[in-house]
Protein backbone atom coordinates (compact mmCIF):
# COMPACT_ATOMS: atom_id res chain seq x y z
CA UNK A 1 0.00 0.00 0.00
CA UNK A 2 1.41 3.52 -1.18
CA UNK A 3 1.01 6.24 1.05
CA UNK A 4 -1.02 9.08 0.13
CA UNK A 5 1.09 12.43 -0.93
CA UNK A 6 -0.71 15.81 -0.03
CA UNK A 7 -1.35 16.39 -3.52
CA UNK A 8 -3.76 12.86 -3.89
CA UNK A 9 -5.08 14.20 0.11
CA UNK A 10 -5.47 17.94 -1.76
CA UNK A 11 -7.40 16.34 -4.79
CA UNK A 12 -9.51 13.71 -1.99
CA UNK A 13 -10.44 16.55 0.43
CA UNK A 14 -11.50 19.60 -2.24
CA UNK A 15 -14.93 18.39 -2.77
CA UNK A 16 -15.40 18.50 0.90
CA UNK A 17 -13.58 22.19 1.44
CA UNK A 18 -15.82 22.99 -1.39
CA UNK A 19 -19.24 22.51 0.26
CA UNK A 20 -21.45 25.59 1.51
CA UNK A 21 -20.20 27.22 4.78
CA UNK A 22 -17.57 24.85 5.51
CA UNK A 23 -14.46 27.53 5.17
CA UNK A 24 -15.79 31.11 5.89
CA UNK A 25 -14.28 34.35 3.95
CA UNK A 26 -11.87 34.97 6.93
CA UNK A 27 -10.70 31.82 7.07
CA UNK A 28 -10.10 31.55 3.20
CA UNK A 29 -7.72 35.34 3.70
CA UNK A 30 -6.05 34.48 6.74
CA UNK A 31 -4.72 30.47 4.57
CA UNK A 32 -4.13 33.08 1.26
CA UNK A 33 -2.23 35.42 3.07
CA UNK A 34 0.00 32.91 5.06
CA UNK A 35 1.08 31.08 1.91
CA UNK A 36 1.84 34.51 0.15
CA UNK A 37 3.47 36.35 2.99
CA UNK A 38 5.48 33.22 4.68
CA UNK A 39 5.66 31.00 1.41
CA UNK A 40 5.87 33.52 -1.44
CA UNK A 41 7.32 30.99 -3.73
CA UNK A 42 3.59 29.09 -3.30
CA UNK A 43 1.70 32.24 -4.06
CA UNK A 44 3.24 34.98 -5.47
CA UNK A 45 1.42 38.57 -5.00
CA UNK A 46 -0.29 38.83 -8.03
CA UNK A 47 -1.99 34.93 -7.32
CA UNK A 48 -2.81 36.09 -4.01
CA UNK A 49 -4.47 39.33 -5.36
CA UNK A 50 -6.27 36.89 -7.51
CA UNK A 51 -7.72 34.80 -4.81
CA UNK A 52 -8.78 37.04 -2.72
CA UNK A 53 -10.75 39.61 -4.71
CA UNK A 54 -13.59 40.75 -3.11
CA UNK A 55 -15.44 40.99 -6.71
CA UNK A 56 -15.71 37.28 -6.78
CA UNK A 57 -17.59 35.13 -5.03
CA UNK A 58 -15.75 32.80 -2.01
CA UNK A 59 -16.62 29.96 -4.02
CA UNK A 60 -15.06 30.32 -7.34
CA UNK A 61 -11.87 32.26 -5.58
CA UNK A 62 -11.40 28.76 -3.21
CA UNK A 63 -12.00 27.02 -6.24
CA UNK A 64 -8.96 28.93 -8.14
CA UNK A 65 -6.91 28.78 -5.07
CA UNK A 66 -7.11 25.00 -4.53
CA UNK A 67 -7.00 24.15 -8.88
CA UNK A 68 -3.81 26.30 -8.59
CA UNK A 69 -2.20 24.04 -5.43
CA UNK A 70 -3.13 20.40 -7.03
CA UNK A 71 -1.41 21.72 -9.83
CA UNK A 72 1.75 22.65 -7.86
CA UNK A 73 4.62 20.46 -6.20
CA UNK A 74 3.99 18.33 -3.11
CA UNK A 75 5.16 21.07 -0.51
CA UNK A 76 2.97 23.42 -1.38
CA UNK A 77 -0.14 21.11 -1.02
CA UNK A 78 1.65 20.38 2.38
CA UNK A 79 1.75 23.92 3.28
CA UNK A 80 -1.72 24.80 2.66
CA UNK A 81 -2.78 21.70 4.85
CA UNK A 82 -0.37 23.43 7.65
CA UNK A 83 -2.17 26.77 6.74
CA UNK A 84 -5.55 24.85 6.89
CA UNK A 85 -4.77 23.43 10.63
CA UNK A 86 -4.02 27.04 11.65
CA UNK A 87 -6.51 28.41 11.15
CA UNK A 88 -9.23 25.66 10.69
CA UNK A 89 -8.31 23.21 12.88
CA UNK A 90 -11.82 21.97 13.58
CA UNK A 91 -12.18 21.66 9.63
CA UNK A 92 -9.22 20.18 9.32
CA UNK A 93 -9.66 17.65 11.95
CA UNK A 94 -13.06 16.34 10.09
CA UNK A 95 -11.03 16.25 6.17
CA UNK A 96 -11.92 12.76 4.25
CA UNK A 97 -8.39 12.23 3.82
CA UNK A 98 -8.10 11.98 7.51
CA UNK A 99 -10.18 9.67 8.15
CA UNK A 100 -9.24 7.22 5.45
CA UNK A 101 -5.85 7.48 7.59
CA UNK A 102 -7.24 5.67 10.84
CA UNK A 103 -7.68 2.63 10.27
CA UNK A 104 -4.18 1.82 9.15
CA UNK A 105 -3.24 3.32 12.16
CA UNK A 106 -4.94 1.49 14.10
CA UNK A 107 -4.07 -1.80 12.26
CA UNK A 108 -0.67 -1.24 12.75
CA UNK A 109 -0.79 -0.59 16.40
CA UNK A 110 -2.62 -4.09 16.75
CA UNK A 111 -0.45 -5.95 14.28
CA UNK A 112 2.80 -4.50 16.36
CA UNK A 113 1.23 -5.36 19.71
CA UNK A 114 0.34 -9.01 18.78
CA UNK A 115 3.84 -9.17 17.02
CA UNK A 116 5.45 -8.42 20.08
CA UNK A 117 3.09 -11.04 22.77
CA UNK A 118 4.61 -13.22 20.20
CA UNK A 119 8.33 -12.99 20.37
CA UNK A 120 7.51 -12.93 24.54
CA UNK A 121 6.04 -15.89 24.95
CA UNK A 122 6.68 -17.91 21.61
CA UNK A 123 10.43 -16.90 21.56
CA UNK A 124 12.74 -19.91 23.40
CA UNK A 125 14.14 -19.10 26.85
CA UNK A 126 17.59 -18.08 26.28
CA UNK A 127 18.91 -16.76 29.63
CA UNK A 128 21.08 -14.35 27.93
CA UNK A 129 19.02 -12.70 24.75
CA UNK A 130 15.41 -12.77 26.90
CA UNK A 131 15.72 -10.90 30.05
CA UNK A 132 17.49 -7.60 27.58
CA UNK A 133 14.36 -7.83 25.68
CA UNK A 134 12.19 -8.18 28.10
CA UNK A 135 13.75 -4.92 29.61
CA UNK A 136 12.84 -3.39 26.10
CA UNK A 137 9.21 -4.03 25.97
CA UNK A 138 8.82 -2.92 29.44
CA UNK A 139 9.73 0.41 28.23
CA UNK A 140 8.15 0.34 25.16
CA UNK A 141 4.61 1.32 26.82
CA UNK A 142 6.16 4.54 27.67
CA UNK A 143 5.93 5.19 22.99
CA UNK A 144 2.80 3.40 22.31
CA UNK A 145 -0.60 4.47 22.56
CA UNK A 146 -2.30 3.98 25.76
CA UNK A 147 -4.59 1.04 25.27
CA UNK A 148 -2.05 -1.05 23.90
CA UNK A 149 0.44 -0.42 26.57
CA UNK A 150 -1.94 -1.82 29.17
CA UNK A 151 -2.30 -4.86 26.95
CA UNK A 152 1.72 -4.80 26.48
CA UNK A 153 2.37 -4.83 30.11
CA UNK A 154 -0.46 -7.32 31.57
CA UNK A 155 1.91 -9.43 29.34
CA UNK A 156 4.56 -8.58 31.29
CA UNK A 157 4.20 -8.29 34.96
CA UNK A 158 4.25 -11.66 35.74
CA UNK A 159 8.29 -11.91 34.25
CA UNK A 160 9.45 -8.09 35.49
CA UNK A 161 9.54 -9.26 39.08
CA UNK A 162 12.81 -11.01 38.25
CA UNK A 163 15.01 -8.65 36.37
Amino acid sequence: MTEQTYCDRLVQDTPFLMGHGRLSEQQVDRIILQLNRYYPQILSNKDAEKFRNPKASLRVRLCDLLGHLQRSNERDCQEFYRALYIHAQPLHSHLPSRHTLRPVAFLACLGLAAGLALLVYCCPPDPKVLPGARRVLGFSPVIVDRHVSRFLLAFLTDDLGGL
